[in-house]
């Protein structure tokens, strides 16, 4: 199923450029050799144009892209080519009055605005068109999906994997399936922490007395990230009471994303999690996030955005955009995964030795870890996490800042991913298991 979306979607990028295409050669076509010259015909010339490549797009759509549809006028015509207009009108509505607002507040260069702005018409105009335009399936389209899904099923799931692809979101149920690694196994909790006295000793205790509790064996590794308050002072007491418990000053530039690479170069866990350090992230499901990784997943990432998911105290306008930003990746990557921007995830070892090196040096590492993860073939769970809003201290994260910065990785891996022929796909490729 998951190939079939794959080719959909690239079936449609490339109708998609054409259609445009289309639409620029009637422009110039009218005006240029028909001379539609005055303001009036050339409002007139770009109507058109703009109805020819939309009728282009819809038949090319329909006949290349989602074929095997009903072909009846009453369907066509009175209702998916309707539909259609609608669609792409939306797309574009959205674009001009939210999206562009929100990238023009953010400061985006107006080169970045104008290429994000395209993808994200294109990704609206995708979900809406294959979500409602063209929602009427043949019978053997919806036989090839269920034979090629089951193939796929009995194909792939290993037994030492397949009890656990069958557990549901439900964390209050005792979880029977966990796999027994040696009694050894490490679990790291990585921190980077810039002037963050008053939270950094909460998040630490309660942490290290929920892992206490479990019997889990775990280190918890901060990177003082060049604080100017009373940050490496409790850290220093913090590590004599607690042997688990170590910290390191951050060698490299101060960032966050420089942080977070100083911990992922000096863990000492065969596995590790990116914890937050104003007290946002639930130390419940870091015991959760550990569960995951000893049932056999590489990867293990929380989301605030399905079922059993919370966000307390959220900003609005960052709401908003997270969403906007979440909904691009998905569609460009074609994943089922809707919080990859969140830090708050969970590798195995093997994982971050194999999405090096690391190139982002702010929070746009939240997002090149995963992506890379699963664009090279790492097994990966998705469950839902708690995330609740710092009550004191200042956040970090400068969205006028990121912008672009995040656009860039994401564009990167999409790149490596349809261009590489999987030059960088981890060696003894493994099935990528779901959730």
């Amino acid at each position: 199923m998951k190939k079939l979306f794959q080719k959909r979607l690239f079936k449609f990028i490339i109708c998609g450029g054409i259609a445009a295409m289309l639409n620029l050669l009637i422009i110039f076509v009218m005006i240029e050799l028909l001379e539609f010259n005055t303001p009036a015909l050339r409002n007139i010339a770009n109507v058109l144009s703009i109805e020819i490549s939309l009728l282009f797009s819809f038949f090319i759509y329909k006949i290349w892209v989602w074929s095997g549809g009903i072909w009846t006028v009453k369907e066509v015509l009175l209702r998916q080519l309707l539909l259609y207009h609608v669609s792409a009108g939306t797309a574009v509505s959205l674009r001009i009055f939210l999206l562009f607002p929100i990238l023009d507040l953010l400061n985006v260069n107006y080169t970045i605005n104008t290429l994000f702005g395209i993808f994200f018409s294109a990704a609206i105009n995708y979900l809406i068109s294959d979500k409602l335009v063209f929602k009427t399936r043949s019978k053997n389209f919806n036989a090839q999906i269920q034979l090629e899904t089951k193939v796929a099923l009995d194909f792939c799931y290993s037994e030492e994997l397949t009890p656990s692809l069958t557990d549901t979101l439900d964390l209050s149920k005792p979880n029977t399936h966990l796999v027994n690694f040696e009694k050894n196994f490490l679990f790291s909790i990585v921190i980077p922490a810039h002037n963050e006295e008053d939270s950094i000793d909460a998040t630490i205790q309660s942490i290290s007395q929920l892992l206490e509790l479990k019997k889990i064996n775990y280190e918890i590794l901060v990177v003082n990230d060049s604080s100017r308050d009373g940050t490496e002072t409790i850290l220093q007491s913090l590590s004599i009471q607690n042997k688990k418990v170590r910290y390191i000053n951050n060698y490299y530039p101060n960032g966050f994303g420089f942080a977070v690479r100083c911990g992922l170069e000096n863990f000492r866990g065969d596995a590790v999690t990116i914890v937050m350090a104003d007290c946002s992230d639930s130390p419940e499901d870091i015991v959760n996030y550990y569960h995951k990784l000893c049932q056999g997943y590489e990867c293990v990432f929380g989301s605030r955005f399905i079922k059993g998911g919370k966000v307390i105290d959220y900003p609005m306008h960052k709401l908003i955009i997270n969403r906007l930003a979440n909904l691009f990746i998905q569609i460009l990557f074609g994943i089922d995964f809707n919080d990859t921007t969140n830090a708050f995830k969970a590798y195995r070892r093997e994982v971050i030795d194999g999405v090096l090196p690391l190139l982002s040096h702010h929070f746009n590492l939240t997002v090149e870890i995963p992506l890379k993860a699963i664009v090279r073939k790492y097994s990966y769970t998705i469950i839902p996490i708690t995330w609740r809003n710092r009550t004191t201290g200042v956040s970090k994260l400068k969205l006028k800042e990121m912008g672009s910065r995040y656009l860039f990785i994401v564009l990167y891996i999409f790149f490596e991913k349809m261009l590489s022929r999987g030059d960088y796909i981890r060696n003894n490729l493994k099935p990528v298991m779901r959730r």
